[in-house]
């Protein structure tokens, strides 16, 4: 593992997987990676509960790591790789704010999409792993960093600031504070990497986000 991503989601993280692979780090472990390897979930449920991980098995081909979960055991993972860098995607609160609750937290499938699922629960281990992927979301997510509280738009950015207040701390020695909008630059700079001819990406807009997951999933799970 050489980059860990300190973000949480919806600052451009998707982005920043897609950047990293550019610049030659393999595949970069993303959320997307823990819906498509649900098998993953027995690891980040030990780092959830502070447990020992063998980071060396779940990683087996990735690194790099952006987004939840990793951003959520960010502690954890700066002490197994001690010297890997660190990137803290950052965003404007209030956008970050809007942009969670129009994307992952009010995320619905349908109800074609749940039904289908709830009638291959009992045939189909994707079925099963997917909600056990679910579950894990809203006990380290939104009962967890959000404390069950995420409609208190306050708080919630309070927690926001209060994590880049935090990380920027703690890890000031091996860090880079990045923003999308920064482009490649500072990141090539950081990353002693050079500044690649295409443009820095843009991936999973808000507006693209309900319909790029609901493919996912049908993909994935159906």
């Amino acid at each position: 593992m050489q980059v860990i991503g300190a973000g949480f989601g919806r600052t451009g993280t998707k982005s920043l997987q897609k950047a990293l692979e550019s610049l030659g780090y393999g595949k970069c472990y993303h959320m997307t990676e823990l819906f498509t390897h649900p098998e993953h979930v027995h690891y980040w449920r030990k780092a959830h509960n502070k447990e020992k991980v063998a980071w060396s098995e779940l990683f087996q081909g990735y690194q790099s790591i952006v987004d939840f979960p990793g951003s959520l055991y960010l502690d954890q993972l700066a002490s197994a790789y001690p010297d890997a860098k660190i990137v803290l995607t950052i965003r404007d609160p209030d956008k970050w704010y809007q942009s969670v609750k129009k994307t992952i937290y009010s995320f619905d499938p349908g109800v074609m999409v749940k039904l289908k699922v709830l009638l291959k629960f009992p045939f189909s281990a994707k079925a099963r792993n997917f909600l056990k992927v679910l579950k894990f979301n809203d006990d380290s997510i939104w009962d967890g960093i959000f404390l069950g509280d995420f409609e208190n738009e306050e708080r919630m950015k309070q927690i926001f600031l209060s994590h880049i207040e935090e990380v920027k701390e703690k890890y000031k020695d091996r860090l880079l504070v990045f923003n999308a909008g920064d482009g490649w630059e500072s990141l090539c700079n950081f990353l002693d990497k050079p500044v690649p001819s295409e443009p820095y990406p843009h991936s999973n807009k808000g507006e693209d986000f309900h319909s790029w997951i609901k493919v996912f999933i049908k993909e994935n799970v159906l």
